[in-house]
Parts: C-alpha cells; sequence; structure tokens
C-alpha cells in the first residue's frame, strides 16, 4: 500500500522545466577538424568527429566549438601518455552531456537514443587499429 492521499484523476504535472530541451538522434554533419591543432593521435581525431556530429553539437555556439578545439588538444595529450588529464577531459565532456546521467542532470534528452543500438561501429567510421595500438602503448608504460 502507499502512503499518502490516492492522485487525482487526470493529474497534471506541473514541474516540468522551462529550459529542458529534445535533441534529435540524427547526427549533424559537423564541422572537420581544423589542421591547425596540429593533432597527432587517432584517439584525438575519433573524440573530434564523435562530438562534431553528435546530436548536442547542432545547438553549440562560437564558444563551445572553442571548448572543443581545446578540449581535443588536451585529449590529444592524453593519448599521447599524459594520463594525468583524465579528469579535466571527463569534466568538460560533462558540461555537453556525454553520458545520459550528464544529460539528465542537463535536463537534455534525445529522440530515438535507442535505435541504433544493435548497430556497431563500421571500420570505415574510425580506424580501430590505430587506436587499439594507441591504447595498448598508453596502457602498457
Amino acid at each position: 500500500m502507499t502512503r499518502g492521499p490516492q492522485p487525482k484523476e487526470n493529474a497534471v504535472r506541473r514541474n516540468k522545466h522551462g529550459h529542458s530541451q529534445t535533441l534529435s538522434a540524427s547526427t549533424t554533419e559537423g564541422r572537420a577538424l581544423p589542421p591547425g591543432l596540429g593533432v597527432k593521435t587517432a584517439g584525438a581525431r575519433r573524440f573530434w568527429k564523435t562530438w562534431a556530429t553528435s546530436p548536442q553539437s547542432s545547438t553549440w555556439a562560437e564558444t563551445d566549438w572553442a571548448e572543443l578545439e581545446i578540449t581535443v588538444k588536451l585529449v590529444d595529450a592524453f593519448y599521447a601518455g599524459d594520463t594525468k588529464l583524465a579528469g579535466e577531459i571527463r569534466q568538460r565532456t560533462a558540461k555537453w552531456g556525454g553520458t545520459v546521467e550528464d544529460r539528465n542532470r542537463l535536463r537534455m534528452s534525445i529522440e530515438n537514443e535507442h535505435q541504433d543500438e544493435g548497430q556497431g561501429v563500421s571500420a570505415e567510421s574510425s580506424p580501430t587499429t590505430d587506436l587499439d595500438e594507441e591504447l595498448y602503448r598508453l596502457l602498457s608504460d
């Protein structure tokens, strides 16, 4: 048995947040990785592509793209072996809604988020061999 008064029929939820947003699950075209950044690792290039084509990036302003450029440099250094940058990278991606928990905290939802769940990442979309080699080298030091 539940405690308290029984809910009214046709109850209306009144605490809906006005600043919540629902994004389309389709990926955006995004931006190309600026060659002037000097990104050397495959992991950092994959990070850029993932975020540049994410549903979140469809609403980004120039300042958000500048933050992505700074973060991809940190990710490049991380994959080059500077693992102490992991916490900073995590904090930055949380502000964009990197995980389900982050999106819930930001009151952000993505339509049809689990629609493509059964599909894996194609071999053409990411250089997994290079990424695996980089991760192995990074973790074996």
